[in-house]
């Protein structure tokens, strides 16, 4: 006597297939995102925006400004801070983005190893 599985469970060959093509769709939909996110700028700032910092989607530093009045050669260690978290604030806002892209992308759901 052969078990029957509930309508909806198991499924045969066709339901892995299907499963398999929503998957390889949803990975071309992160590689999608994770490529525009590559071509984008994030912005961090600190010390009420003397210091700003930008970095792309590739986690590179593309430029640091700085206000003149920030620069004071007897403080070094408040410019090495203000940098610093200009600089985190600026991942921050990167890794915030991409989450929340991939996760739209994806449905919140991750395959560790895939994405």
């Amino acid at each position: 006597m052969k078990a029957r599985l509930p309508q909806g469970y198991g499924g045969g060959p066709s339901n892995m297939n299907q499963m398999i093509k929503q998957a390889q769709k949803v990975q071309e939909d992160v590689q999608k995102i994770q490529a525009e996110l590559e071509e984008k700028d994030f912005v961090g700032t600190a010390g009420g925006g003397a210091v700003e910092v930008t970095v792309n989607g590739k986690k590179e530093v593309k430029s640091v400004s700085l206000k003149p009045e920030v620069v004071d050669p007897e403080d070094i260690e408040m410019l090495e801070d203000l940098i610093v978290a200009a600089f985190n604030e600026a991942m921050r806002s990167l890794e915030t983005e991409s989450n929340t892209r991939i996760d739209e992308a994806t449905g919140g759901f991750t395959i560790p190893g895939l994405f």
